[in-house]
């Protein structure tokens, strides 16, 4: 096909994220993706600000990677997980289990999937239905993780009339105050005989407005957990594996789940796998868990993630990710002046500009375009996760598109 077919066919025929058919905006064709670029059918060439979603960590067409999948292609594409086990998925598990600390691990094949599988968790092992989670949140698409998403400012309202009622506090501070420590108590205990569990993204809100909060809450609702027999579900999917400066949010509390969920980055953005991983007394109190996805455990996902993760250990994430905060920091400087913006905030590999009224996305990426960047706004935020390979100048770029792309609001 012919880039004029492809994007004619596209238009018409093909459903991208969060759109109408056709788009509003149509989609741009992407032909080679190479390091931190990606090349259009063209012929530009953009830094990619968005890491695919924030999954592809390491860079595009990374030779390691690819190996990876050719190696284990000539072996094995897939195999069902009921009753057969193979080596990549069990290499994979102790990698995740060393890392976390965490000793069971259910693979899933998607981030909303390893969210449903935590939540089933909790709700067999503790005979409740009912989670506590805090507004601003997000934890995916599918049923009955949208119950725990943001509900008045997320994007399920269209299905609320259909999801299960949860227990919600208001969003939490970037700094640390004692009346949200108390809303926190408050709302644990008026309700603790009911929840099943907590789940909270630790540290940083993703795709529910890119907030960042203060540790100490994440400390805070690991203790009322403990003192409640109430489980702990940390949704790691988007904060996993180096993003926010350690190696998972909940480091930056020094506590640790008793269930969390990995995905995106897990496989360095190759192909979909994500994992639920629990301790041992949650994993006795189940039993049977009643999931299994067809494609659990796939081969060609597993063996791409331990070496993607294998990369991660032997690369300088840590020094990597602090100068990417840096390059961040000062680019993202200008921003906080400028009349449309209403806050510039930074933590790790995630820089955000968030806009005082929803932005017009087709200008928004045509400026980033325009510099050589892509980005991919939502709602009122226009935000950056590099990949962790760009250098300090490419970073220089994205920024510099971010702050025009404000300027021209």
């Amino acid at each position: 096909m012919t880039p004029g077919e492809i994007a004619a066919f596209d238009r018409e025929h093909v459903w991208h994220p969060y759109t109408a058919v056709p788009a509003a905006v149509p989609a741009e064709v992407v032909v080679r993706a190479e390091g931190v670029r990606l090349t259009l059918a063209d012929g530009r060439e953009l830094l990619d600000g968005m890491s695919s979603w924030w999954s592809a960590v390491h860079g595009y067409n990374h030779p390691r990677l690819n190996q990876a999948v050719r190696d284990q292609l000539d072996a094995m594409a897939h195999v069902m997980f009921g009753g057969l086990t193979h080596e990549p998925a069990v290499r994979l598990a102790r990698t995740l289990v060393e890392m976390t600390g965490l000793p069971k691990v259910f693979f899933a094949d998607s981030g909303s999937v390893a969210v449903e599988v935590a939540v089933k968790m909790a709700v067999q092992y503790s005979g409740r239905s009912r989670l506590m989670t805090v507004r601003g949140g997000y934890h995916g698409d599918t049923f009955g993780v949208m119950a725990v998403c943001d509900p008045v400012n997320g994007m399920h309202h269209l299905y609320s009339d259909m999801l299960p009622r949860h227990v919600f506090a208001g969003e939490p501070p970037r700094e640390l105050r004692d009346d949200y420590l108390a809303e926190l108590t408050e709302t644990v205990e008026r309700h603790a005989g009911e929840l099943a569990a907590i789940i909270v993204e630790p540290v940083v809100q993703g795709a529910g407005g890119m907030r960042f909060y203060h540790p100490a809450y994440l400390t805070h609702l690991r203790k009322l957990a403990d003192e409640h027999d109430i489980l702990l579900i940390a949704d790691e999917i988007a904060t996993g594996f180096g993003r926010t400066g350690e190696l998972f949010g909940c480091d930056h509390a020094g506590i640790r789940p008793d269930i969390m969920c990995l995905g995106k980055a897990m496989t360095g953005g190759y192909m979909t796998m994500a994992a639920t991983l629990c301790t041992e007394r949650v994993a006795k109190g189940i039993g049977v868990l009643m999931h299994g996805p067809t494609y659990m455990g796939n081969p060609l996902a597993a063996a791409v993630a331990q070496a993607s993760l294998d990369l991660l250990a032997e690369r300088p994430w840590r020094e990597e990710v602090k100068a990417i905060e840096a390059a961040l920091v000062e680019g993202l400087a200008t921003a906080g002046g400028l009349p449309a913006v209403k806050d510039v905030r930074v933590l790790g590999a995630i820089g955000v500009i968030e806009t005082r009224e929803p932005v017009d996305v087709a200008r928004v990426q045509g400026v980033a375009m325009d510099h050589g960047v892509w980005l991919r706004p939502f709602g009122r935020l226009i935000y950056t996760m590099p990949p962790y390979a760009a250098e300090p100048a490419d970073v220089t770029r994205i920024t510099g598109a971010m702050v025009a792309a404000a300027q021209a609001l």
